[in-house]
């Protein structure tokens, strides 16, 4: 009986370590995981709360649905924000444009590409080098005199080069850039 007692009390400690064992690697598996997980959350964008009015897809390392970064409008203007005053080929004098630069904006959603492809509402699209955004202040106009821009005014979103300021930009090829009525951004 004695024997007996002592062969139970080995396999019970055999079989309970087993599974305590089990038990842990389960245990720092299913941690491990949760903090991954909750890293990537930590790294997601918050989800819009308003329209969408601008989606950046592609290569991205932050998004908030699926694999493609969704913003509203209170999104964009939580960037930070940038001003210039300049006149267009398009507009018949200055204005004062405002929203975040787009080297910012490309930065903020992990954005590490050569171009862009940019589209608008009304079917236009372009490929941009991203080596505009570093070597111009670059904007993705939100306003024009403090206003937010309709779409019959270039609006909402206006990839908007400070053309006041550098003669070079007022070439075509740098005019063909300027993309208004902006929706999405796709990452190359």
């Amino acid at each position: 009986m004695l024997k007996t007692s002592v062969l139970k009390a080995s396999v019970l400690k055999t079989v309970v370590g087993k599974t305590l064992g089990w038990g842990v690697i389960v245990l720092m598996l299913s941690t491990s995981q949760g903090l991954a997980h909750e890293e990537s959350d930590a790294n997601a964008l918050p989800l819009p709360q308003g329209p969408v009015i601008l989606t950046i897809t592609g290569a991205l390392d932050r998004a908030n649905v699926g694999d493609e970064a969704h913003f509203d409008r209170a999104m964009l203007k939580a960037l930070p924000q940038h001003d210039i005053r300049t006149d267009t080929p398009w507009t018949d004098q200055a204005h004062d444009y405002r929203g975040p630069l787009m080297r910012e904006l490309l930065a903020h959603v992990g954005a590490q590409s050569e171009h862009v492809f940019v589209a608008a509402l009304n079917g236009y699209d372009v490929q941009i080098p991203t080596d505009d955004f570093v070597a111009y202040d670059v904007l993705l106009a939100m306003e024009s005199d403090g206003k937010p821009m309709p779409i019959r005014e270039y609006g909402p979103l206006w990839v908007l080069y400070p053309f006041d300021y550098h003669n070079e930009l007022l070439s075509e090829k740098m005019r063909f850039r300027a993309v208004w009525q902006v929706m999405r951004i796709d990452v190359l």
